[in-house]
């Protein structure tokens, strides 16, 4: 079953008895993981669990549900904003997807655009913040996808909920897609509706509304992830509107595969055939041969991924067509006075 397959099934949108059986059994198996999030939750509120600070601010990016909810932009967008500010900065994540002495696709992304900004893969964050501010002297720590790594202090967690799934259909994994029950957001200090725009405005009052039920003291910001450029494996840039009228094959590896999908609708291309991978997806030949027959089989024009998937792909053709990536960049609808606000106060003091 792929990420569209489940999604179909965890949201209701399968109908028929052996769909309803189904979800009943992953209703059941979400009952212990859920019970298991609270109790461990509990434990680290309740100071049992040991948590380790590191002597330098931690920022924290991450989010409550399975899948893509616009981390990476986030990511990069807060180390511009302190890079912009002469204040040195290090990406920490776990390397999730990443094979043995490799980096995954979202370093290799975030290492493109941030060449300045070290980034460091370890399971073990705690240690990997410390490496970076005892090796690259950094002054403050950006957690990537860290908001149920409870053992590393940090002193703000910023959590983006995708608009266009924004609670997991309710549900805690499998019978959801939430990582931890909605009360986790409790602690954190932001709240990003990522993908916005994809959603009306009576919408986001509405999500702002129920969430401001489980995170009253958190700030609320709205994004959008605007297509920016188009980019190939050999560093060309083209402008969006080469694709405009074209055929292309889209394809691309992450958790949610509907936003790449409405981007590419809104770049005036026709989607011809469209291959989803699951996350974090590590290319193989049959999967660069497939998606060539798909490109002369449909005649396309291109072949059109995300960014994260062009670092693993590595090639500029498929069947003679191109392969081009969407890079998108980071815009704040609202709440972007407010989520500075929080960073200021994080800034190394004179003399630092």
């Amino acid at each position: 079953m792929n990420a569209g397959d489940f999604r179909e099934l965890v949201s209701g949108r399968r109908r028929g008895v052996w769909a309803s059986v189904m979800r009943g059994g992953l209703w059941v198996g979400s009952l212990g993981y859920a019970a298991a999030m609270r109790i461990r939750n509990v434990r680290f509120d309740a100071g049992r669990a040991e948590q380790l600070a590191v002597g330098a601010p931690v920022v924290c990016v991450g989010n409550l549900t399975l899948g893509g909810t616009g981390k990476t932009p986030m990511v990069e967008w807060i180390a511009r904003w302190f890079r912009a500010r002469d204040v040195r900065v290090s990406i920490v994540s776990r390397g999730y997807g990443a094979t043995e002495g490799s980096r995954n696709d979202e370093a290799l992304e975030l290492e493109q655009k941030l060449p300045d900004v070290p980034h460091l893969q370890n399971v073990d964050r705690a240690e990997g913040a410390r490496t970076a501010i005892e090796e690259f002297e950094s002054q403050v720590v950006l957690l990537d996808d860290g908001f149920q790594h409870r053992r590393l202090l940090r002193d703000l967690d910023v959590v983006l909920l995708d608009a266009l799934e924004p609670t997991g259909f309710g549900h805690v994994v499998p019978r959801g897609t939430l990582r931890e029950p909605l009360s986790g957001l409790r602690r954190a200090q932001a709240i990003v509706l990522s993908r916005a725009d994809l959603v009306d405005a009576e919408e986001r009052l509405r999500l702002r509304r129920e969430i401001s039920q489980y995170a009253p003291q958190a700030i609320w910001a709205e994004v959008r992830h605007a297509p920016r450029l188009l980019l190939n494996s050999l560093g060309r840039e083209a402008e969006l509107a080469t694709l405009a009228g074209k055929r292309v094959v889209g394809f691309c590896g992450l958790g949610n595969p509907d936003g790449f999908r409405r981007t590419l609708a809104g770049l005036g291309c026709e989607v011809v055939d469209f291959r989803e991978f699951p996350d974090h997806h590590n290319y193989q030949r049959a999967d660069i041969d497939d998606l060539a027959d798909r490109a002369a089989k449909h005649q396309a024009d291109a072949l059109v991924c995300t960014h994260k998937d062009l670092v693993k792909v590595r090639l500029d053709a498929l069947a003679g067509k191109p392969i081009w990536a969407v890079v998108v960049g980071l815009e704040f609808l609202a709440g972007q006075a407010e989520l500075e606000e929080l960073l200021e106060p994080l800034m190394p003091q004179e003399g630092e």
